[in-house]
């Protein structure tokens, strides 16, 4: 959505696929959780480089209020299909009697991904799509370490002990720790695919064959 700047484009070409996706159907609903992107490692960058020492809690904040930003550009995107309210707090009461949802950051201590499982919690959703520049999850970093294989699926236990149990700002992980704990207890299963690829999203929201790694399987 904002790998540098917002990518009007591909805004564009998600709106259609979506909104053509949820007209096939009116039982269809979608909550879209949006992440930090771009502008959070910016500020966060910017924050490490002029301050000698800087609180986690800190970062986090400035991640947490790029993921507003974030919100509100697709919430206006979507206006005629979503909530008017921008969902901050997935454990608050949340009305949601219209077509999508979106949500943004809540609090320190873990990434919108933690917000996302709080919220298929809440409405019952068995199956998260985190859609990010990842294809695949990997055995390893495949920047770092080219022995690295891509996985078709992985269980929870097995991702948790490549990415760990704690949450550091601004990790780039497939999945956050904090996240994939509490949905490995809530026997949700997710699924990392590659966000620029539409059709693909289009495949797997159809329950049709797609491109990417299933959590959980």
């Amino acid at each position: 959505m904002a790998p540098d700047r917002p990518d009007c484009a591909f805004l564009s070409a998600f709106k259609k696929a979506v909104e053509a996706y949820l007209d096939e159907d009116p039982s269809r609903r979608l909550i879209i959780v949006t992440g930090g992107g771009a502008p959070a490692r910016i500020y966060q960058n910017a924050a490490k480089q002029v301050c000698s020492r800087i609180e986690d809690g800190r970062l986090d904040w400035l991640g947490i209020r790029s993921t507003h930003l974030n919100g509100e550009l697709v919430k206006a995107v979507f206006q005629d299909y979503a909530e008017d309210i921008l969902v901050t707090n997935p454990t608050s009461d949340i009305a949601f009697s219209k077509r999508i949802l979106v949500a943004a950051g809540w609090k320190p201590g873990f990434s919108t991904d933690t917000d996302a499982v709080y919220l298929a919690e809440k409405f019952g959703a068995r199956m998260i799509i985190n859609l990010s520049n990842i294809a695949k999850v990997y055995t390893d970093d495949p920047k770092k370490n080219p022995d690295a294989k891509p996985l078709d699926s992985i269980s929870w236990d097995d991702f948790i002990s490549m990415v760990g149990t704690e949450w550091v700002p601004g990790k780039n992980t497939p999945f956050d720790p904090i996240a994939s704990q509490k949905a490995r207890d809530l026997g949700i299963k997710v699924v990392c695919a590659d966000g620029r690829e539409i059709g693909n999203t289009m495949a797997i929201l159809r329950g049709e064959e797609f491109f990417g790694t299933v959590i959980g399987a």
